[in-house]
């Protein structure tokens, strides 16, 4: 009896060390509850100069201090007209600068680093900054290519849930020569107009053929200009 008895109570002390050592597991913070991708307080709007209407899910429920700069500055007509300065192929757009040259920023205050959990992947939209952390302003970029490098280092607070092929349109270079712009943004709550594409190029006229060309299939392509040669020099006459 004694050898079940004992038995008994070293299973009960087996049991009770694992209940006992998840006392001092400090249990991990909740993650708040993101928005409803249909929640128009929390779209952001962007019409652009490449061609269409770009759709930004706003996540405040990690970065809500971003969010609402994003917020607060779009209502203030902000971001309507600025360039996107700073645009690398295979990396990210970068925008929001009214100075144009990626030394700009809106007449508030920085914001606060909110580093979080989401990643950098295609479509993420994250807040830029200089080397300091805290110094987020009114530029973000918007990522072409994952970039999972700049997680928890820069503050992701948004995502493309539409029109991601008007943001791949958007010109290259830093800055580009001919930049692509943000034509107006929006706050979706706020009952924007529907987006309205720009005018089209101007139609040229009639082809004009030109006197001494060639007429038919062939007038059409394009000439190689010939090399130019430069005339002999004339030789002084000899002298009799």
């Amino acid at each position: 009896m004694r050898f079940f008895v004992g038995m008994f109570a070293l299973l009960g002390c087996l049991v009770t060390v694992p209940v006992a050592a998840q006392k001092n597991v400090v249990a991990a913070p909740a993650r708040a509850t993101p928005p409803l991708t249909t929640d128009t307080q929390n779209l952001l709007l962007l019409d652009l100069s490449t061609g269409g209407r770009v759709t930004i899910w706003l996540r405040p429920d990690v970065a809500p201090l971003m969010v609402e700069r994003i917020k607060t500055l779009t209502r203030q007509h902000f971001y309507d007209g600025l360039a996107f300065h700073r645009v690398i192929d295979g990396f990210m757009a970068q925008g929001g600068d009214p100075k144009g040259d990626g030394t700009g920023g809106s007449t508030l205050p920085d914001v606060k680093a909110e580093f979080n959990y989401l990643p950098h992947v295609r479509g993420a939209v994250s807040a830029a900054r200089s080397d300091k952390e805290d110094s987020a302003n009114s530029q973000f970029f918007i990522v072409f290519q994952p970039r999972l490098s700049l997680d928890k280092k820069y503050t992701v607070f948004g995502r493309v849930l539409d029109g991601m092929q008007y943001v791949d349109a958007i010109q290259r270079g830093e800055p580009p020569a001919n930049p692509s712009r943000i034509v107006h943004a929006y706050i979706a709550a706020d009952n924007p107009p529907a987006y309205v594409a720009g005018p089209p190029a101007p139609a040229l006229g009639a082809p004009v053929t030109l006197p001494g060309t060639a007429s038919g299939p062939d007038a059409a392509k394009p000439k190689l200009a010939p090399a130019t040669r430069k005339a002999p020099a004339k030789k002084a006459p000899a002298k009799k």
